[in-house]
């Protein structure tokens, strides 16, 4: 049976609007303050945050194109093409800091090590903190791919509930290290913006009989 088509434009949530909106208007603002500042190192807290918060998004595109195609639900395919759009417009943004400071989007250091306590992987979240905070494991992508019905839908809001978790954790410790006032002002979007999809994809577990995972942020 041919799937729903994905939800046109004008059904973006209000959330996923306007942190599409602020990416937009951020990176402008970043990019051209960028060329008032020293430009960040490769090692800084600014260049390790846009490598790795481009794989955890990354991810989250990934699983919300999963369940996009899997649901029938009006409001969660629609959520799922909040994700999608805003969190490659972010990826987007990321990779033009690195090539508007010189610098490879790829580095040979570990992940996280800009982030105070997480160099190498390790850190407060356990298993999680090698893949970076609230990442799906393979194990867990595989499930998500093969459920179906409810339980994968179940299966994806827990998941990137947690995800999101983890993009604030790095937006909080991005904008706790960055002078950078444009950067700063992205980072914070994406912690008030992904923290107002935690609520939302709360209440739609609580709807399916479900609750989140334990949380990153308590």
């Amino acid at each position: 049976m041919a799937m729903p088509s994905p939800p046109p434009p004008h059904g973006w949530t209000r959330v996923g609007l306007a942190l599409l909106l602020a990416a937009s208007a951020g990176a402008i603002a970043a990019l051209l303050i960028a060329s008032r500042l020293a430009t960040p190192r490769d090692d800084s807290a600014e260049a390790g945050f846009a490598r790795d918060m481009a794989t955890h998004h990354a991810q989250a595109v990934e699983m919300s194109f999963v369940i996009r195609d899997k649901s029938t639900d009006e409001e969660l395919r629609t959520l799922a093409y909040d994700i999608i759009a805003t969190q490659s417009t972010q990826r987007g943004v990321f990779m033009g800091w690195l090539q508007e400071w010189g610098l490879p989007q790829a580095s040979p250091g570990p992940r996280m090590a800009w982030m105070p306590g997480h160099a190498g992987g390790s850190g407060t979240a356990g298993h999680h903190a090698a893949r970076m905070h609230g990442m799906a494991s393979d194990d867990e992508l595989r499930r998500l791919r093969s459920a179906e019905g409810t339980d994968a839908e179940i299966l994806f809001l827990q998941l990137m509930i947690r995800h999101h978790e983890g993009g604030v954790l790095m937006a909080r410790a991005l904008a706790g290290r960055s002078r950078r006032d444009g950067i700063v002002q992205i980072a914070k979007s994406i912690e008030e913006g992904q923290a107002a999809e935690v609520a939302q994809m709360t209440a739609m577990l609580a709807k399916r009989g479900a609750r989140p995972y334990d949380s990153l942020l308590e």
